[in-house]
């Protein structure tokens, strides 16, 4: 395979072998990654804790899940518009930049020691996530021509800067959160994600233009019209905020989280099934369109069960693991951060192990990878099943049995997680990559909304009935994770039809 550019020029190799775009959008992801997983990694355990003596919020377990699934979820599906933004109205860099000012003033808030202003904070993050979290992601894939074999070794090396701003994130941010205040954590997260957009600003000739416009010209019309929807539902959006602040309006989270989830589930297949039928593709595209959707079902189903990591297993972290090292505790979000830790580490065998296949002809199928980074998520949960049974027969179990967990769910992820970026990136109809990307992305938000209903079956005061839960996990995982690989194996030709057309264009 060449390893030429788009362009057929010599490739650019000054950040580790890849282009120096990849330096810049690396850094600032993973600053930006470092803010939303420092704060994510405490939202739960700050709306369970007491009022009067943790300055927490002090909702039941199911509540607070629910609007933690409501709020991871809507980070991602907030992508979905982002994408479109990006693609018909600002471009890809606007995003990213517009979308980090924004997710800052969100941690800013959140840092304000005030509980009717805590989800207005949430809300922006929201917000500026959708507009950042697609378009940084597509930048990636448009650094590399479509005959560069560097693409997938590049996803997982920025994939790595992801997970270097998560530790920081949750070692930073946990610490202060349980020996200094909450909101002094979540100012923290506003100082990361402030960094990250210095950065952004400082380095952005290194993307050389790349997604500096937008790839769909709209008219003068559309344009407008396009404005004054944006407009109407940021409206809309600060209208309920404040009737539910003010407590005119009142919801049910757990009702909310399960329609939801249906909600979101229909989104994805009008959507996909928008572009698949009415995008005017050709056929080698919409054979990679099916593809594609073999890889967004995995991913749905592997973040459903890998987001338990800030519900369920934070909870069992504080609740039932023997945290006492000495006279030190470890902080809860600290065992979240084993995840980052083994990303770090692994990230560079595995990008070297994709380049080795490459080398000697050999690549497993997008689905087939998936399939498997399916699997392997789900085999952690049999280490958290017998962990249950410790914690139900009223013992606190070893910190071993987390980590454990966590190693697992790493090898899952490196498996699936970059690849399915990747695939994103290499089988999506070029005028459609950053719908798509937003497109995949909504598969974070089904994943992370059914990762909360499920948490809040996980009853403090029923500890008998844990080790069943996370059994559940494990048998739905792993029979979609053989429908997909057998499904995987019929589709890997397709994919190959796919890359000769993109080369021949």
């Amino acid at each position: 395979m060449s390893n030429t550019n788009a362009s057929g020029g010599s490739l650019d190799t000054g950040f580790f072998g890849h282009p120096r775009g990849l330096r810049t959008l690396f850094f600032t992801e993973m600053w930006e990654r470092m803010s939303y997983y420092g704060m994510r990694g405490l939202l739960v355990l700050f709306m369970t804790a007491a009022m009067q003596t943790e300055g927490g919020l002090e909702l039941s377990v199911a509540t607070a899940t629910a609007i933690y699934g409501l709020y991871t979820a809507s980070v991602y599906f907030m992508g979905l518009p982002g994408g479109w933004i990006a693609d018909r109205l600002i471009g890809s860099q606007r995003a990213v930049w517009y979308g980090g000012i924004i997710i800052m003033c969100g941690h800013i808030v959140l840092a304000i020691p005030n509980d009717s202003t805590f989800f207005i904070g949430m809300i922006l993050v929201v917000l500026g996530t959708g507009l950042l979290k697609p378009n940084i992601s597509a930048l990636v894939g448009q650094l590399y021509g479509m005959q560069d074999s560097r693409r997938d070794s590049g996803y997982a090396l920025y994939y790595m800067g992801i997970n270097i701003g998560a530790l920081i994130g949750y070692t930073v941010c946990g610490y202060l959160a349980e020996n200094v205040g909450w909101h002094w954590a979540f100012g923290a997260a506003a100082i990361g994600m402030a960094l990250g957009l210095i950065q952004f600003r400082l380095s952005i000739d290194n993307l050389k233009g790349i997604g500096a416009q937008a790839t769909t010209k709209m008219s003068a019309a559309g344009n407008r019209n396009s404005w004054g929807a944006i407009v109407a539902f940021l409206f809309a959006l600060a209208l309920v905020a404040g009737l539910m602040i003010s407590g005119a309006l009142s919801i049910d989270p757990g009702v909310l989280a399960r329609y939801s989830a249906w909600a979101l589930v229909s989104i994805f297949f009008i959507y996909f099934g928008a572009i698949l039928f009415m995008g005017n593709l050709n056929t080698v595209e919409k054979k990679g369109m099916l593809v594609l959707l073999l890889v967004c079902i995995a991913s749905a189903c592997f973040w459903s069960g890998f987001e338990q990591a800030g519900s369920s297993l934070n909870l069992f972290a504080r609740d039932y693991t023997e945290r006492m090292l000495g006279s030190f505790e470890i902080p809860t979000t600290w065992f979240q951060s084993t995840n980052s830790i083994f990303i770090i580490l692994l990230s560079p065998f595995f990008a070297a192990f994709w380049i080795w296949l490459g080398k000697r002809l050999i690549s497993p199928a997008y689905g087939i990878k998936c399939a498997l980074g399916l699997i392997i998520m789900a085999s952690g949960f049999i280490v958290m099943f017998y962990a249950a049974q410790i914690a139900a027969s009223g013992m606190k179990a070893a910190p071993f049995w987390l980590v454990m967990t966590y190693f697992v769910h790493t090898v899952g992820e490196l498996v699936l997680s970059p690849i399915a970026l990747s695939a994103v990136s290499k089988l999506s109809p070029k005028r459609f990559i950053g719908q798509m990307m937003g497109v995949f992305v909504l598969t974070y938000s089904i994943g992370n909304i059914i990762a909360g209903i499920f948490a809040g079956n996980f009853d403090p005061s029923n500890v008998a009935e844990m080790p069943n839960l996370y059994l559940q996990i494990v048998t739905f995982s792993i029979a979609i994770g053989a429908v997909i690989l057998i499904f995987g194996l019929l589709t890997k030709n397709w994919e190959t039809e796919v890359q000769k057309s993109h080369q021949n264009d």
